[in-house]
């Protein structure tokens, strides 16, 4: 019953001291861990170093010299911050090239002319011309043009005259051309509603004219040239010319004032033409045309009065006053270039 005690205070005692042990040891690696508050002392001079050599003094040390190893201390404790021994330290990035931008220039030497390169170009004789202004959508010089139309009378409110047409130009420059164009009224010509009405209210019957057919030759220039946006996002090019020209137009009376005994022969009579036109491009050959042109003749007119008895058969009764007729006449229709396609030729 006595043995129990002491064997309970031999337990107590072991206990006590394991643990006195290590907090003792715990104390002492942790001591060991510390920085030295001097830090390293500087390594000597090698043997045989001149007195006065720098790096080699008291207190200096070579930077391009590896510092020595430091050995271990002797309790076995290492220094957190001092590289291990044997491991490899982290490889610094390298110093940059001289002369290197770290851009283009490294990757493609090529793109970036040296200096003397720059200097040499700079004392060449440069012959460069600027076009400022756009190139022609639609180049005119030397194509034929085809324009069918149909035209209308505007200025005659007794009669009108219309029918079909055909132009065909050459351009001898951009803005220059000469060409034909010809009229068929053959079998339009109309009588007015006016006329019928005033005829019928005032029993007073006007001169009126028909045209068979009409030539000219004409010249055309074309003085503007430009563009417009319509239908959202489409670009149309247009020009905008003057033509004008001489020829020949063959007419006739109509017979109203003594239809039962006159009858009257188509004439041809000189005629000139002036007109306003402009042209809008769906493509590089094919536009559409808008037209006003007055062409200007001198006409024979029917006389108003009948000779008595068997004079007024005599033709040279027939005929009234001569009268300058203009005939001003709006044409719509298209054109057609040829050749369809054509090249550029820029001043060397």
């Amino acid at each position: 019953m006595r043995e129990r005690p002491n064997l309970v205070r031999a337990t107590r005692w072991l206990l006590t001291g394991a643990l006195t042990a290590g907090l003792v040891l715990s104390a002492s690696n942790a001591m060991a861990q510390k920085k030295k508050p001097g830090g390293k002392k500087p390594a000597a001079p090698p043997a045989g170093a001149p007195a006065g050599t720098p790096g080699t003094g008291a207190g200096a040390v070579e930077l391009d010299q590896p510092a020595p190893a430091t050995p271990p201390p002797a309790d076995g404790s290492v220094e957190l911050d001092s590289p291990q021994p044997g491991a490899q330290t982290p490889a610094q990035p390298a110093a940059p090239t001289a002369g290197a931008t770290g851009g283009i220039c490294d990757i493609d030497p090529s793109a970036c002319p040296k200096p003397e390169d720059v200097r040499a170009a700079a004392k060449k004789d440069v012959k460069a011309e600027i076009y400022a202004v756009q190139q022609i959508y639609a180049l005119r010089a030397r194509r034929f043009e085809f324009n069918p139309y149909f035209g209308f009378t505007l200025n005659d409110q007794f009669v009108s005259h219309p029918g079909p047409g055909l132009a065909i130009n050459y351009y001898l420059t951009n803005v220059l051309a000469i060409g034909l164009n010809g009229n068929l009224y053959t079998g339009l010509n109309t009588d007015s509603r006016f006329n019928f009405e005033n005829r019928r209210a005032t029993h007073v019957a006007a001169p009126l004219n028909e045209y068979q057919f009409s030539a000219a030759l004409n010249f055309t220039y074309v003085p503007m040239y430009g563009k417009f946006a319509a239908f959202g996002d489409f670009i149309f090019h247009y020009d905008a010319y003057v033509v004008g020209g001489v020829g020949a137009i063959s007419t006739r009376p109509i017979p109203v004032i003594d239809p039962d005994n006159r009858k009257f022969d188509y004439e041809m009579k000189l005629a000139v033409n002036l007109g306003l036109g402009l042209r809008i491009f769906l493509n590089r050959w094919f536009a559409v045309t808008a037209e006003v042109r007055d062409y200007i003749f001198n006409e024979k007119l029917e006389n108003l009065t009948i000779a008595p008895g068997s004079a007024k058969t005599d033709k040279g009764t027939w005929f009234g006053d001569n009268q300058i007729t203009n005939n001003v006449q709006a044409q719509i229709g298209v054109s057609v270039f040829i050749p369809f396609s054509w090249d550029y030729r820029l001043p060397k």
